[in-house]
């Protein structure tokens, strides 16, 4: 499935949209929505909201472009598409690109957050990393340490991600990855923060199933273990990228290339050396 990005304005006003705190420590807030209309329920979310400004921030943009990695590199995902939309947020209508995507259930499963089901199900003593291991989620759990790395995912904390149950059939299986709005230069908003941003800068991060090092947790995959991924090219610039112009600056455009093309060589290079 492929990402797309609807630059004709859609009428969106109809939703409702609730209160979702940020727990990045940012200020503002992420309001999210969903459209029962449908024959496949969609959610909507917008970029960090501000009651007295709007719309302040570029996080739904950063899901198409992470969405668009993990296409070339082959990895499993939850696809977004972006949406030109008039909205209205508690009687204030306001114009904005939002993220749509479609749930990610199969008919008869339940979600529970990995924290909740882990806590309720661990042994004495066993990590959160041993707990996915011993249920047979190794391989999503590298790859999803992989990509918040090269990404520089801020905000992986239990409930970003999924454990989907079907108690008639007795199926377990983890959700697509997904939610990945705070990632890249997400609170870089202005030229000068964006030309001062590190983009291999090693900055705290919330990771369930590792520590608060994005680096570090790619030592967490065994050695013998190393993921064959499909591999990112230069070339690929232009796709993640397509469409953008208008709605994010070309400066931002170029820094989140710059981020993850030189994440990607140190990730291959460390690669090369284990």
């Amino acid at each position: 499935m492929s990402t797309e990005i609807i630059h004709e304005k859609q009428d969106l006003t109809y939703l409702s949209w609730s209160l979702i705190r940020s727990s990045s420590g940012t200020a503002g807030s992420f309001l999210k929505a969903t459209d029962d209309l449908q024959q496949l329920k969609i959610y909507y979310k917008l970029s960090n909201y501000d009651g007295i400004n709007g719309i302040v921030g570029h996080e739904c943009i950063n899901e198409i472009i992470v969405d668009r990695l993990l296409n070339i590199l082959g990895i499993e995902h939850l696809h977004y598409d972006l949406i030109h939309a008039d909205i209205d947020v508690d009687g204030k209508e306001m114009e904005t690109y939002l993220c749509a995507s479609k749930d990610f259930k199969a008919h008869g499963e339940h979600k529970v957050a990995l924290d909740a089901y882990y806590q309720a199900e661990k042994l004495d003593g066993e990590t959160p990393l041993q707990f996915c291991t011993r249920n047979g989620w190794s391989d999503f759990i590298y790859k999803m340490l992989v990509v918040d790395f090269l990404i520089l995912n801020r905000d992986r904390h239990g409930a970003n991600i999924e454990v989907l149950r079907n108690a008639r059939k007795k199926s377990l299986r983890l959700a697509p990855i997904f939610d990945h709005g705070l990632s890249l230069l997400f609170n870089c908003h202005t030229e000068e923060e964006i030309n001062q941003f590190d983009v291999m800068k090693d900055r705290a991060v919330q990771c369930f199933v590792g520590s608060r090092s994005a680096q570090q947790n790619l030592m967490l995959i065994p050695k013998d273990e190393i993921l064959a991924l499909n591999p990112l090219q230069h070339t690929h610039k232009a796709y993640l990228l397509e469409g953008l112009d208008g709605i994010i600056p070309q400066s931002l455009q170029n820094k989140i290339w710059d981020m993850i093309w030189q994440r990607w060589e140190y990730y291959e290079n460390l690669c090369s050396q284990r």
